[in-house]
């Protein structure tokens, strides 16, 4: 997994791993969740992709948009 940047400070995100379908995204205190094109559906996995990659908004993204909408927990 890649470390998330963080740029604001407060992120409750620790790092993330992009692959073709999917984003995993890892969050403090150790829960791992996989996003998919499945679940929660491909525009929100790829918004989520461009946060990550950005190092901001990303845990905002998924708390207003996406919530409970995950394909996995790890």
């Amino acid at each position: 997994m890649k470390r998330y940047r963080n740029l604001d400070g407060q992120s409750g995100v620790v790092a993330y791993a992009i692959t073709g379908d999917a984003i995993a995204v890892k969050f403090q205190g150790g829960d791992t969740y996989d996003y998919t094109h499945v679940k929660p559906g491909r525009r929100h996995v790829d918004n989520m992709k461009l946060l990550a990659e950005a190092g901001q908004g990303l845990a905002t993204y998924i708390s207003r948009y996406v919530r409970d909408d995950y394909a996995g927990k790890r």
